[in-house]
């Protein structure tokens, strides 16, 4: 008995091993792909903005067709509006979210998460100039709106190639926040003082 018990627990030392290794794996590629991610999409969608999930499981076209029909029967609802947009920024139809946004904003014109969004749907369609306006207009808005104004400074560096405005964008965000993070986790004022 002696024997199976050390060898019991030699199997069970060995799987717990294995389990660990398994985990730290998976928290390494989860740490890779959300760094991938953050260099190649590194413009965000306003995370915080309320979005509605839809109660059944419609394909995304689905989604699309009924927030059209809404938008027909409810042209006066800026969420209408907000949310057709919000399904076609995740459909990666530009210009179509570029338009339902606009109808949301002319309804109402200071909701700051549809301002952000439409800064980054400027951006994708090619447009830099016109998301950096839309992106001031969120901070207008919204003065501590973090999501504006880090994307203000992406699309000023990476897209319109001015550093030094982009720094200036992203030091008012660290000096309204000091502890404003990038998507990946690292400080801004980290990143700041890499890109410097």
């Amino acid at each position: 008995m002696a024997k199976k018990s050390k060898s019991a627990k030699k199997k069970a030392a060995k799987t717990g091993g294995n389990r660990h290794s398994t985990i730290v794996a998976v928290v390494v590629a989860l740490a890779v792909g959300l760094y991938l991610g953050t260099i190649f999409l590194p413009a965000l969608k306003d995370s915080s903005a309320p979005h509605q999930t839809a109660a059944n499981t419609a394909s995304p076209a689905g989604q699309i067709d009924e927030a059209v029909k809404m938008a027909e029967t409810q042209p006066d609802s800026a969420e209408v509006w907000a949310r057709l947009g919000n399904l076609y920024f995740d459909a990666d139809q530009y210009a179509k979210a570029i338009e339902a946004y606009t109808k949301s904003l002319a309804i109402d014109p200071d909701e700051v998460h549809v301002l952000t969004d439409l800064g980054v749907m400027y951006r994708r369609n090619g447009n830099p100039e016109k998301a950096v306006e839309y992106f001031d207009k969120a901070i207008v808005a919204s003065p501590e709106h973090e999501t504006a104004r880090f994307n203000k400074g992406i699309v000023l560096y990476y897209d319109i190639k001015d550093k030094a405005a982009a720094i200036r964008a992203w030091k008012g965000l660290v000096d309204m926040n000091p502890q404003a993070r990038t998507p990946s986790g690292k400080l801004v004022k980290d990143m700041i003082r890499e890109l410097s």
